[in-house]
């Protein structure tokens, strides 16, 4: 598969409060919709954040500890489990772009979209592909801990090549007539401080690493150069279709800046939105 064909930026990695964060794919998703340009960037968790997934429980959090190790604490358009996005070891990628230019079935998509993201591991020198075969879960609300598919879990091989272990978590969703895809890559892992924003995880840090891995553990490479790697592989997965132009330093307009602070404030950073699940909503 290839690239859209249509008028791409890439957003070099900016750190920013979750929920802001969160805001901005919304808010790309809303500008390739409107005709604008389609979005490739990195961002980076400042402070350190738990996403939830869109149904997720919010009784699976430890909220007193997310408070007490100042975590921020949001609640993503995705579903699936939550995910502890550390400052230093996540690194975050999203794609913005218009939903016609892709394909129309999920997996189909969730695979184009997931093109840069294999090869960026590829140029790190990490084996990283789709899981063989089935893993059963260990923690259901803990994103990296549930059941290991063949169709989207990204895993990564050990040093002697058997031990495979998740790497990336990849989710997207369509928002007015446009798709989002945003994930979080595996730099470096701090399991107790991962299973630390979950309330009562039946499962022991040296469990979590024996599922978990990060790039760090894998490859002698600096967060900075990982973070290089995978923008310049979403650059180039863009550039590669002839009918494309990738802006290679974009940046945000300022009325899209406005609308994330919107966004966050009415969404993002609500405490209705964040700490009930949709149908239980008044």
């Amino acid at each position: 598969m290839t690239a859209p064909a249509v008028d791409w930026r890439l957003i070099r990695e900016e750190s920013r409060p979750g929920p802001l964060q969160m805001a901005l794919d919304e808010v790309a998703a809303e500008t390739a919709a409107a005709g604008g340009p389609a979005t490739l960037r990195t961002y980076r968790w400042e402070p350190s954040c738990l996403t939830l997934g869109r149904h997720q429980d919010p009784e699976t959090v430890d909220w007193a500890f997310c408070e007490r190790e100042g975590i921020d604490v949001t609640r993503r358009q995705t579903g699936g489990g939550g995910i502890y996005h550390d400052g230093r070891g996540d690194v975050a990628y999203s794609i913005a772009v218009p939903a016609e230019s892709v394909p129309g079935e999920l997996l189909d998509c969730y695979h184009l979209l997931c093109e840069p993201v294999l090869d960026a591991f590829d140029r790190l020198g990490i084996d990283a592909d789709y899981v063989d075969e089935a893993v059963p879960e260990l923690y259901h609300p803990a994103c990296y801990l549930r059941e290991l598919h063949p169709a989207h879990d990204v895993v990564a091989a050990g040093p002697d090549g058997t031990q495979r272990r998740k790497i990336a978590g990849n989710a997207q969703y369509r928002k007015r007539e446009a798709v989002i895809q945003h994930g979080s890559l595996s730099f470096s892992v701090d399991a107790e401080r991962h299973l630390g924003v979950f309330a009562d995880p039946p499962v022991t840090p040296a469990a979590f690493r024996d599922r978990v891995v990060g790039m760090d553990e894998l490859v002698g490479v600096e967060r900075a150069d990982a973070v290089a790697t995978v923008e310049a592989a979403l650059r180039e997965w863009a550039a590669a279709t002839p009918e494309a132009t990738v802006e290679s330093d974009g940046s945000w307009t300022d009325a899209e800046l406005e609308r994330a602070e919107e966004l966050a404030a009415e969404k993002y950073r609500d405490e209705e939105w964040i700490r009930t699940r949709p149908g239980d909503r008044s």
